[in-house]
């Protein structure tokens, strides 16, 4: 899909399209470190942004999206806190080196060159002790979970992700299982988690 699809996606919709909780495994793994400036890359309407800035974080959140973008300021500006929102098609403008604490890619599905170049710039953009987290959808979710892209070429591997970090210490690297509820009951997805940090 491309920026005016997501745009169609978007508009169509009074409601956010995805929920307004963080993701749980970003929680996981920022709730105990201390702020520092952050950036989202890809961040839709900001879920994971502002749980965030509400955390102190200095953020800058972007999106191809002009639409997921307006929505993310309205999110923002309701629940008072702020981010540096930004359009920006992350497959071809690099963040600035070595600038953040803490990038973050979460659900963001790529051919593999395109996901290189993402992450490469992801990496780069770390300061000295920062971290990069990467979540999506993952491949063996095809056929053991529930959700998410149906086309193998796009979804995530643990192993995938650390080859695009080559140089990074890598803290976690695993298929984990995140539960959905599905007709009154609930299923696991499976989801690629990777963190890796720059030395400090």
């Amino acid at each position: 899909m491309d920026s005016s699809d997501w745009d169609a996606r978007y508009a169509a919709s009074a409601e956010l399209v995805w929920t307004a909780e963080p993701n749980r495994f970003v929680v996981q793994e920022v709730a105990d470190l201390p702020p520092g400036d952050a950036l989202d890359l890809a961040a839709g309407e900001g879920r994971n942004a502002i749980w965030l800035a509400e955390r102190g974080w200095r953020v800058t959140a972007t999106d191809f999206s002009p639409v997921a973008v307006a929505r993310g300021r309205e999110f923002a500006a309701r629940r008072g806190v702020p981010v540096d929102w930004r359009v920006a098609d992350v497959t071809a403008e690099a963040p600035e080196p070595g600038r953040y604490d803490l990038v973050l890619v979460a659900y963001l599905h790529l051919p593999p060159a395109a996901l290189a170049t993402v992450l490469a710039g992801a990496r780069e953009a770390l300061r000295p002790g920062g971290a990069v987290v990467v979540v999506g959808h993952d491949r063996a979710n095809l056929d053991a979970g529930v959700g998410g892209p149906r086309d193998p070429a796009i979804l995530l591997t643990p192993e995938r992700v650390v080859a695009g970090l080559d140089g990074l210490r890598v803290r976690r690297a695993e298929t984990a299982r995140r539960p959905v509820a599905v007709d009154g009951g609930t299923v696991d997805a499976l989801d690629t988690v990777v963190v890796a940090t720059r030395a400090a």
